[in-house]
């Protein structure tokens, strides 16, 4: 997508999510211990390291790792942790990211620091070589119940497909897929 176009549409989004932001900040201030915002250490372009902002959804203790790797019992959600993540609000601050551009809109997903199975693969097929985002084609075609191997073959399918119309359909699939609450585990 265009860069000018990308930051008109995160100025409107942003003036747009303006309360639902600060509200959400201030339940989650009142209701959890910590910031309540988590900087992540995700992997970016070229693979490397950024600090990417989420409203904070786990217990300060939580170990950092992807949460399909962390044992469901460790899983320790805040009081409105799994609401946030259901409706993928704890994504919110990331529009931060985009001004900043350390993200995209669409891209593929930035994985953990720690995600070296799919740094690895991503790299491989030079996945690596373009600016992650907050939505992308795997998300909306499995999210949280593909394996590393489909996310990445999602996302060179996104590379081979990418333009500003696909981009468009894949930001409406987003918009769906989080008002139907499909694909999330966690």
């Amino acid at each position: 997508m265009n860069k000018f176009i990308e930051i008109l549409l995160v100025i409107f989004l942003v003036l747009i999510l303006t309360a639902p932001i600060i509200l959400i900040y201030i339940f989650v201030f009142i209701t959890t211990k910590g910031s309540p915002i988590f900087w992540s250490d995700r992997i970016g372009m070229n693979n490397k390291i950024f600090k990417m902002p989420k409203f904070r959804t786990l217990a300060k203790d939580t170990p950092l790792l992807a949460t399909h790797l962390i044992n469901e019992k460790n899983l320790k959600f805040s009081p409105c942790g799994s609401f946030l993540r259901r409706y993928s609000l704890d994504e919110l601050p990331q529009l931060i990211s985009i001004i900043k551009g350390d993200l995209a809109l669409v891209g593929p997903r930035p994985a953990l620091f720690n995600q070296n199975d799919l740094i690895i693969l991503r790299t491989k097929f030079n996945v690596h070589k373009i600016k992650p985002g907050i939505t992308g084609w795997a998300q909306v075609n499995g999210r949280d119940s593909l394996n590393i191997k489909e996310k990445v073959e999602l996302d060179i399918e996104y590379i081979k497909r990418r333009s500003i119309k696909f981009d468009i359909y894949i930001l409406f699939l987003t918009f769906f897929k989080i008002i139907k609450n499909s694909d999330i585990k966690h």
